[in-house]
């Protein structure tokens, strides 16, 4: 069922100047991409828009999303891609420079961390500087063990992102959100997030383009990440229905918490600006 939601002149979206985003359930589900996305994406490049690939899913490199998106027909430059992951590791350079690590993550990760040289720890160490939960498909309960354990003898708790889902072709499945309430369930302690709707995010986001916030606009599929960035950030926020918010999720927010604008999808948006 299609929600009527009365939005704004599509004024608002054709006068800005980059275009970011979400990658779960805005513009593919899994390996099943939404042609309709492609398409939109190519009228922004033929209109003289610049376009961010921001995804809060850190289990893979932007090298693997750089292919992936090659893949699906995206047609990215490495330089369009950008992950939680990224900005968790920036943060650690600037501000933690040194520090030992627990990373609970995948691999693709863990070779991230390794390559800009974050001293990571195998979680039999009696101590740690630092425990990072993030989006692991190869969690044990070993891994957990150890950063609880970690976490308890005083180390500082991080998270690359807070989502607690991730959507698939066959459904959701649990996210970093979901492993770091299991970790915070056991030993009280809350972890500090980065990713989409953290500011750390959005500040590397300007950094990397020169753009200012209010010539962004953002396009995702969750209202506590993808939405929220944009309305704590002032960046033009745009929610799309074909990943995991629903039209009642909408109704149930907050004012201030509700996107500029709802769209059923990315072929709605492109119906509207071009």
């Amino acid at each position: 069922m299609k929600m009527q939601f009365p939005n704004p002149d599509s004024s608002v979206l054709t006068g800005k100047q980059l275009y970011i985003f979400d990658m779960d359930g805005t513009i593919y589900l899994g390996n099943q991409v939404f042609p309709f996305a492609i398409r939109f994406i190519q009228h922004l490049r033929s209109s003289g828009k610049r376009v961010l690939f921001f995804t809060n899913n850190a289990s893979h490199s932007p090298a693997f999303y750089l292919q992936k998106l090659t893949r699906l027909g995206f047609e990215p430059t490495a330089d369009e891609i950008m992950t939680s992951g990224d900005v968790t590791i920036e943060f650690l350079k600037r501000h933690r420079p040194g520090k030992r690590v627990y990373l609970v993550g995948t691999e693709d990760l863990t070779d991230s961390f390794r390559e800009n040289g974050i001293p990571l720890l195998n979680g039999e160490e009696p101590s740690a500087d630092i425990v990072i939960t993030s989006f692991d498909t190869s969690l044990t309960y070993k891994k957990l063990e150890n950063a609880c354990r970690l976490i308890r003898g005083g180390a500082e708790y991080l998270s690359t992102h807070p989502d607690f889902n991730c959507p698939t072709e066959t459904g959701f499945i649990p996210d970093s959100g979901a492993i770091a309430a299991f970790v915070t369930a056991s030993t009280g302690k809350t972890p500090t997030y980065f990713g989409k709707p953290y500011r750390e995010t959005l500040d590397m986001i300007c950094e990397a383009t020169g753009i200012e916030q209010d010539r962004m606009c953002i396009f995702g599929d969750r209202l506590y990440t993808d939405i929220a960035i944009g309305k704590r950030h002032g960046v033009t926020a745009v929610l799309v229905l074909s990943g995991e918010t629903t039209p009642a999720d909408v109704e149930a927010a907050a004012p201030a918490d509700r996107p500029d604008f709802v769209f059923d999808s990315l072929d709605d948006v492109d119906r509207v600006m071009f």
